[in-house]
């Protein structure tokens, strides 16, 4: 039987077969990610509707043709706090209930990921396409605080030096850069990618599902902790930031405007 939550997303694809491989596939249309405040919203409560699944025993986690997700569409309007406390609420959320699916991820990185790259990047077994570049594009870069999670995962993957460094300066990696470091596991051509994820996930699921199960939830315990001291803090220092930009200076008492 097919979820009610397969048709629920209007951005994202699900497939799912015998084995309870599902593929969680993120898109526009069919196409690539054109990021928009649709993508945040429909992100945050899919991943605890994959988590809430019996039927889910390991998951492939990919974007569509070319690119992960690197262009950006329409996003929310931001003028007062209570605009910020939804983006506050889905950041968090969709997070940690990503981090709350309870059997093994495998990321597949189809392309450029600059924005959001860190979704794919906490899977458990990171694969990316020869053609992927890694960056956080929407922050520094746009004026931002970078407070939504990157600030908690990139300084854990890079180390810290390197992790403040490529926050500040927007610093792009190539597939091959960010396997040497860690970031990822496997670099493959593009028409090897996703074979090699279902094959890691063919293998996956002839483990019992016990086994997938409480192996996850130990591979994700710190994680989870990292993300829970960092993620309300850092998106409230967003906000106020955001919010800084857009409230008009008032000249000091005295002066003529």
């Amino acid at each position: 039987m097919r979820p009610d939550y397969f048709d629920r997303y209007p951005t994202i694809a699900f497939e799912r077969d015998d084995a309870g491989v599902l593929v969680m596939r993120l898109h526009s249309d069919g196409g690539p990610v054109v990021y928009s405040h649709q993508h945040h919203s429909d992100w945050s409560r899919a991943f605890r509707d994959v988590a809430m699944d019996r039927g889910n025993r390991v998951v492939i986690f990919t974007g569509s043709g070319d690119a992960f997700c690197d262009r950006f569409g329409p996003q929310r309007s931001i003028a007062r706090p209570s605009d910020w406390d939804a983006i506050y609420t889905e950041g968090k959320q969709m997070l940690r209930d990503l981090l709350e699916i309870p059997v093994p991820v495998i990321g597949a990185v189809n392309g450029p990921a600059t924005i959001h790259a860190e979704l794919v990047l906490l899977s458990d077994v990171t694969l990316s396409s020869e053609s992927a570049v890694f960056q956080d594009e929407p922050h520094v870069g746009y004026a931002t605080v970078p407070g939504d999670g990157v600030h908690v995962f990139w300084l854990d993957w890079l180390g810290t030096n390197r992790g403040r460094y490529f926050l500040l300066t927007g610093q792009r990696l190539s597939a091959t850069e960010a396997q040497t470091l860690g970031v990822v596991n496997e670099v493959l051509a593009p028409d090897d990618l996703l074979p090699r994820a279902h094959a890691l996930a063919a293998q996956l699921a002839r483990l019992p599902d016990l086994t997938l199960r409480y192996t996850r939830t130990l591979l994700t315990q710190r994680l989870k902790r990292l993300l829970d001291e960092g993620i309300g803090h850092g998106l409230a220092l967003e906000g106020l930031g955001a919010l800084e930009m857009l409230i008009p200076a008032t000249p000091p008492a005295g002066d003529t405007p």
